[in-house]
């Protein structure tokens, strides 16, 4: 029996429970198919506090611990098969606009990620690089008020259903290679961003490409001072971890076995692959070794 969670988190946890069986489930079959979870199921859990629950009552959120983010993870994790994308808004994105955006960023868009009106993805990865985030090269020029973008990501999760795209890019390409980089909140609905998506060998298509070319981003979009990209990357993967391992103050930090081994490796291990697609598989192993 855990003892880490209180009443209020269980009936929290009914609530993210009958939501599974009322909207999940019952299209999973289609879904899975199509490969795509429509965006009007996004507005269903941001009605039922199940996006985003930790951002600050100031900016929209309910102001909770991460116990609560564990739970949806853990009842979509035991529920169902359908991969939604909730838990990287949540656990991710979120945080990290929470920790690195300004006043004005965190009134525009962290009220609508907790409603569900707006989709959040993560553009870090690039074709040949894999986990070495110190190589990419995706370039950010910058052009008076904006920055002009151009290159490609990879394995990006949501972002054929995102509005908002976590982009890292290089600013600065005389710059040690990890402190050229920035981070760029895209709009993924702008002129030159095209997403064309992955899919595998299940029929899914839940990643995607995306291509950059000459993007203009406006410097109001940049999360974080230009060159601190590496630091905020750092920060993400970390919340990455967490979610994953089951830190942060939610589920405790127990386990054994093989898949205790695979956390730590993931955690630890500096030659691992860490893409999206890894990742995801992780979490779905730990929420059913764990729960």
């Amino acid at each position: 029996y855990r003892t880490c969670y209180t009443e209020d988190h269980e009936a929290f946890r009914s609530t993210v429970r009958q939501f599974v069986a009322k909207e999940i489930e019952p299209n999973a079959d289609k879904w899975d198919a199509e490969g795509l979870v429509p965006k009007d199921v996004w507005p269903k859990a941001g009605e039922l506090g199940l996006l985003c629950p930790t951002v600050p009552e100031e900016f929209g959120g309910l102001g909770l611990d991460f116990g609560y983010n564990a739970i949806i993870n853990e009842e979509f994790g035991y529920n169902t098969d359908v991969a939604t994308g909730f838990s990287l808004q949540t656990d991710i994105v979120a945080n990290y606009i929470i920790q690195y955006g300004s006043e004005e960023q965190k009134k525009q868009w962290l009220p609508k990620m907790v409603s569900g009106e707006v989709i959040t993805a993560i553009a870090m990865t690039e074709p040949g690089t894999g986990s070495d985030l110190q190589a990419i090269k995706t370039r950010a020029v910058r052009d008076g008020d904006e920055w002009v973008i151009t290159g490609q990501k990879v394995w990006n999760t949501l972002a054929h259903l995102a509005d908002r795209g976590m982009l890292v890019a290089r600013t600065d390409p005389d710059a040690p290679k990890h402190k050229g980089l920035t981070y760029f909140a895209l709009d993924m609905h702008a002129p030159g961003v095209e997403v064309r998506p992955l899919r595998q060998m299940t029929g899914e298509a839940e990643f995607n490409e995306v291509y950059l070319t000459e993007v203009r981003v406006p410097d109001a979009d940049r999360i974080g001072d230009v060159g601190e990209g590496w630091r905020v990357a750092m920060t993400t993967l970390s919340n990455e971890r967490t979610t994953i391992g089951g830190g942060g103050g939610g589920v405790p930090a127990r386990g054994s076995g093989a898949i205790a081994e695979a956390v730590r490796i993931w955690n630890e291990e500096p030659n691992v692959d860490r893409s999206p697609a890894m990742r995801d598989e992780l979490m779905k192993l730990w929420i059913r070794a764990e729960v």
